[in-house]
């Protein structure tokens, strides 16, 4: 499931291959994963274009379109599955949805759930309205802002981590990691953290992103509570306790219940 430390490694992978290189062809594989733009439409405003140093905000890849004065960009956003691959001389998979041709390869947009997409913005205030209801990035966001986002907040913690108009970014995988080395409990009331308990938890989800981030992934370390979540029997690497499992805010949930007690 692509988080913001994936979203940052599909960044870098058009930062690295594709920004500043003519775009020759525009092949729509499947429409399904066009939002608000048709095949021929973002053919037309991108064939012969270029690419310009994309950038990221939460979960949103934004890639802006070199030669259009209005600000023109195209932003992906790879939901469940959805990734950015280069690929040289290489056979098309099947879940390849959108493929940018340039002289030397691809930049393939592959999806298979199709949950979200691609969209194409004309100008600069159509990416403003696109990312409108976004919160903060979570890699931009200090510890009093963190605490401003959390303030008045009635649910629990975990979901209003998750919540993308309060903190873009944060997926399962990283709001399960952050809490437990937090050492917060998911289910725990917002009203009920004090001041000791936000800090560390922007101190913990600071440290979470920038390994992440420096991996491509949310890491499954046996020594981070995402190398074992997906076992039955798994313990926490820092007590041994077997960790607990179950739903919360309707998203299945890992946490030790002794170091992260209620």
């Amino acid at each position: 499931m692509p988080e913001l430390p994936d979203v940052e490694g599909f960044r870098r992978v058009l930062a690295a291959h594709a920004v500043g290189r003519r775009i020759r062809t525009v092949d729509v594989l499947d429409a399904g994963v066009l939002r608000g733009v048709t095949g021929a439409g973002l053919r037309r405003a991108l064939t012969g274009r270029r690419f310009r140093q994309p950038w990221r905000h939460g979960k949103y890849l934004v890639v802006p379109v070199a030669g259009s004065r209005a600000g023109a960009a195209v932003l992906l956003h790879f939901g469940m599955t959805g990734s950015l691959e280069w690929e040289v001389d290489a056979e098309r998979q099947r879940f390849d949805r959108v493929v940018f041709g340039f002289a030397h390869g691809e930049l393939r947009f592959r999806d298979m759930r199709k949950l979200h997409g691609l969209r194409y913005a004309p100008d600069r205030e159509t990416v403003k309205r696109l990312l409108a209801r976004l919160g903060p990035d979570a890699a931009d966001l200090s510890a009093a802002g963190l605490s401003d986002r959390l303030a008045g907040r009635r649910g629990q913690v975990k979901p209003a981590l998750m919540d993308q108009s309060t903190v873009a970014g944060l997926g399962n995988l990283l709001a399960d990691e952050i809490l437990w080395r937090a050492r917060i409990d998911p289910h725990r009331p917002c009203p009920q953290l004090d001041d000791s308990d936000l800090r560390r938890l922007h101190t913990r989800m600071r440290t979470v992103l920038r390994q992440s981030v420096e991996a491509g992934r949310v890491p499954p370390r046996k020594t981070w509570l995402t190398g074992r979540r997906d076992d039955p029997t798994g313990s926490c690497p820092r007590c041994g306790t077997t960790l607990s499992h179950g739903r919360v805010g309707g998203r299945g949930t890992a946490w030790c219940s002794q170091c992260q007690p209620r």
